[in-house]
């Protein structure tokens, strides 16, 4: 992967030194070109077409690009589409396909980009997000000056001053640990959303969405079902092992690694590298053994990296740094660690498991929701009626307010709405919209899956993994966020979906691929003693340092921040916690 920056007006900075900033993102090569007052940037990682003449920004005639990301199936389209090539890069074929198709032509792209084409003929610049957010496209569209970058950092560079805090993103972060695009947490810097286009144009900007998930159904027989995803899952993985350099596999040892690492063993021909992370101490939230089982089973070179804390402490600072905004996801550190290790190792891109929970419904939590909407639905108006009585008994504690938020049919998770102080708020309450989407709301199996897709994986786990991985310059591809296996889960009866256990059709899928203790164990997630840690290292200071943030800021409530402390202090409300202390950190590093 790589980085990209660009800007439509000559700004007052060494562009050199400012595409530099993402030399971890890039560091093979590093490049700038000027077009009149546009300039654009590329730090690469070869991965593809190792040669020079591959390097970026890439110019063909009057079109000149830069890109971060793969094309899958750029190969197939050099065939397909009768493309005239004279790179062997997946690079030079979206310059084709626009020469070609002008703009319309994202859906015959299988892969993980963001990308932006300059068009020297119209001064027009069109940028485009793969379907589901795996590769970051950030922006600044303010009188009459346009940036763009594949981090945030450049882009307040070239600005020269850093943007007010995003309250609207703030208020996001605490519900979703991370702000929902277009919002970041700098005012007017934005984020494109994942499977869409803008065009800015005359000093004009306008998005435009190229894709959105098929929902209709189609597949109704188990047997059709396991047969369609395991050929598209087999060969998934396949696309992904085109490289010039070694690829590796994350291994967890949960059935979603642990069958991508296995099929990937059974396509090469030789010993394939697979790396995990666990902890010394605090075994209980270790899947090291569960992965030394897959690699044994499939005889790779494996590595088990073993985190203690006191690395664990002294990377969060580079942690921070590197996902430049607040995100309240704490295995950011185990995985950044890991990336790092796999970098020491001489190895450039790895496959990993992202996608499967939310296409074949693997989080414990599905079952109980789909409990509660079948109940729902049984509520007739006296039964409703009956049930508000009898909470409205139980006086205003806050078990009274679940309950009678289950039969309003209100949303049950509330949050942090309770940590801020009234005047704000009130404030934020006409300022955050609802967030809209177009989910398919007719079937609960499909809206749970869908608002997952979009919203946890999309906006909070890619980023993370991206962020993290490239911090270290390790490419990371999602053999399950392939859009034909995504449309294809979609696609099948919502009733076999569910079976009679989470990942249903997966683990009937896995049984031929790897041993049945994986499969039937119980999922953990990427869990580490984050916790712990850091009451042991910081102790009372992480709250004398909110409060110093909060002092200045007057976000918060003094009562309530020093509630989730004490609940934090014995191993509860610790993620809400956690993304309190890592904003504040953010804050006392950008406006203190």
């Amino acid at each position: 992967m790589c980085g990209i920056v660009g800007t439509n007006f000559n700004p007052n900075v060494d562009f050199l030194k400012v595409t530099d900033i993402m030399k971890n993102r890039g560091p093979d090569n590093t490049s700038v070109h000027q077009i009149k007052n546009n300039f654009f940037g590329h730090t690469r990682l070869s991965i593809i077409d190792l040669q020079e003449e591959a390097n970026q920004p890439m110019l063909f005639d009057d079109i000149l690009i830069v890109f971060n990301g793969e094309i899958y199936n750029y190969d197939e389209l050099i065939v397909s589409e009768k493309l005239e090539c004279k790179t062997s890069s997946d690079t030079e074929v979206l310059i084709r396909l626009y020469k070609k198709y002008d703009v319309d032509f994202l859906n015959l792209l299988n892969g993980a980009f963001s990308f932006c084409i300059y068009d020297s003929t119209k001064d027009r610049y069109f940028c485009a997000r793969d379907r589901y957010g795996k590769k970051p496209f950030y922006y600044y569209a303010q009188k009459n000056k346009f940036i763009f970058s594949s981090m945030i950092k450049p882009i307040i560079n070239i600005l020269g001053f850093t943007p007010k805090l995003n309250k609207v993103a703030l208020s996001q972060y605490l519900q979703y640990f991370v702000p929902l695009a277009p919002n970041t947490f700098y005012t007017d810097i934005n984020k494109l959303d994942s499977a869409s286009y803008l065009l800015y144009e005359n000093n004009k900007l306008s998005i435009k969405k190229y894709y959105k998930i098929k929902t209709y159904k189609k597949v109704t027989d188990e047997s059709t079902a396991l047969k369609n995803i395991e050929d598209i899952l087999y060969n998934s993985v396949e696309k992904r092992l085109k490289s010039d350099v070694e690829v590796g596999t994350l291994l967890s040892g949960g059935i979603d690694s642990s069958l991508i690492s296995t099929i990937y063993s059974q396509i090469t021909t030789h010993k394939i590298n697979t790396f995990s992370v666990g902890y010394k101490t605090h075994t209980k939230y270790s899947e090291l053994p569960y992965a030394k089982i897959v690699a044994n089973n499939i005889k790779s070179n494996h590595t088990a990296l073993e985190i203690e804390q006191k690395e664990y402490i002294e990377s969060l600072e580079d942690v921070f740094d590197n996902l430049e905004e607040p995100h309240a996801d704490p295995a950011s550190i185990p995985l950044y660690l890991l990336t790092k290790e796999i970098n020491r190792q001489g190895i450039k891109t790895v496959l990993s498991g992202e996608g499967s929970d939310e296409l074949f419904l693997g989080y414990d939590n599905y079952a109980k929701f789909l409990k509660y909407y079948e109940f729902s639905k049984s509520l007739d108006e006296k039964q409703t009626t009956f049930l508000n009585e009898i909470i409205s008994s139980l006086g205003g504690n806050k078990e009274a307010e679940y309950l009678r938020r289950v039969v309003k049919k209100e949303n049950i998770y509330n949050s942090f709405g309770e940590i801020y102080t009234s005047s704000q708020r009130k404030k934020l309450l006409h300022k955050v919209a609802n967030f809209k989407c177009e989910s398919p709301k007719k079937d609960p199996v499909d809206w749970m899956s869908y608002i997952d897709t979009k919203i946890w994986l999309g906006e909070a786990l890619l980023s993370k993994v991206d962020k993290m991985s490239m911090a270290n310059s390790v490419e990371t591809r999602n053999p399950f966020l392939d859009f034909r296996l995504v449309d294809t889960a979609f696609s099948i009866n919502s009733d076999l979906k569910v079976g009679d256990t989470n990942k249903y059709l997966l683990k009937k899928i896995a049984s031929k691929y790897i041993p049945q203790e994986i499969i039937h164990r119980q999922k953990k997630g990427f869990n580490s003693p984050f916790n712990e840690w850091i009451f042991d290292e910081y102790k009372d200071k992480l709250l004398l340092d909110i409060k110093k943030v909060n002092a200045v800021s007057s976000l918060f409530k003094d009562d309530y921040i020093t509630f989730i402390y004490e609940n934090a202090k014995g191993n509860k409300l610790k993620q809400h916690f956690y993304a309190l202390w890592h904003f504040c950190k953010w804050y006392n590093k950008n406006y203190l």
